[in-house]
């Protein structure tokens, strides 16, 4: 049995493990999609979609919320702002899953260590966040670890920036949405299922799918997307109502840390001497900027105190 909804502004058991389940979904998920590094990207994250569709329509239909989707469906703004979120989402799935079939889950490791720090950019840029200096400094520290492996790959790291990017933006537009998670992720899968399906047919046509072709692994697999896609989000959604934002940042880095093993030690992925100083300059600026939010959060509560009492 879970614990009730606790007060505002505070943590409860049921929120630190629905939270801390999700996230070593999240961690452990390159194992499973590594092993559908044979199938198209394509095909994954039409499976993604297609198979995710009733597990979400299952979770709105049991807490009763089918309402609040039926308003969505009928309402223009919610509609584009899901189509746009549900874009964004797609493009993450769809760069994540390559990713980890062509051998880069260091660099979504990367992408989901920078992302919070993108995060602050996003404030400053968009709404004109304050930062503090600490903030700044942690910025600069991640800016530079990209320049340092753009430098020494030639190029810039495409996965780690596209994850980051498209996860931020995500995130940023998804708490601008007018309805729960639970019914926005549901909605979300709902646009994207017409072109899941359409692309599925058209590989069907052509004679090129993996799914129900006589292979039982894969076919099983693929149908198993739809429970790793919406299973570690809805159980997430519910968890961060249950935490406090700054125990939400400090969780946050479980999964790009078990990412992290699992490329070196499991998928052996070269971690030579760039890596090795970049990785760690993001990790300081990963510690200066919790520190920075956490005396932020303490300065404000002792701020509020002093308002409250009046003293």
């Amino acid at each position: 049995m879970t614990d009730a909804l606790p007060p505002k502004n505070e943590d409860s058991r049921s929120g630190f493990l629905f939270a801390l389940a999700a996230y070593l979904m999240w961690g452990f998920l390159p194992l499973y999609m590594k092993a559908l590094a044979h199938v198209s990207p394509f095909e994954v994250i039409a499976h993604r979609v297609l198979w995710s569709l009733p597990i979400g329509f299952g979770v709105i239909l049991i807490l009763g919320r089918t309402q609040e989707l039926r308003i969505a469906l009928r309402t223009p703004r919610t509609l584009m702002m899901a189509a746009a979120t549900a874009a964004l989402i797609s493009v993450n799935w769809g760069t994540y899953v390559w990713a980890i079939g062509a051998g880069h889950a260091l660099e979504a490791a990367l992408g989901y260590y920078i992302n919070p720090l993108f995060s602050v950019f996003l404030g400053r840029v968009i709404l004109k966040e304050h930062l503090s200096p600490a903030q700044w400094v942690a910025l600069a520290l991640a800016a530079a670890a990209v320049v340092l492996l753009t430098v020494d790959a030639g190029q810039v790291p495409v996965v780690a920036l596209g994850l980051t990017v498209s996860w931020g933006i995500y995130a940023y537009l998804k708490k601008s949405l007018p309805i729960g998670p639970n019914q926005g992720f549901t909605l979300e899968v709902m646009l994207l299922a017409p072109f899941a399906a359409a692309y599925l047919i058209w590989l069907h046509a052509q004679g090129a799918p993996h799914f129900a072709q006589g292979v039982t692994t894969d076919t099983l697999l693929l149908i198993g997307t739809g429970v790793i896609t919406a299973v570690p989000l809805m159980i997430y959604a519910n968890g961060a109502k249950r935490l406090r934002l700054s125990t939400i940042a400090m969780m946050q880095y479980i999964s790009p840390t078990i990412i992290f093993v699992i490329a070196v030690f499991i998928f052996d992925e070269p971690f030579g001497t760039v890596r090795l100083i970049a990785f760690p300059m993001i990790w300081a600026a990963l510690v200066i900027y919790t520190v920075a939010s956490f005396r932020a959060r303490g300065r404000a509560r002792q701020s509020s105190s002093v308002i409250q009492t009046g003293t």
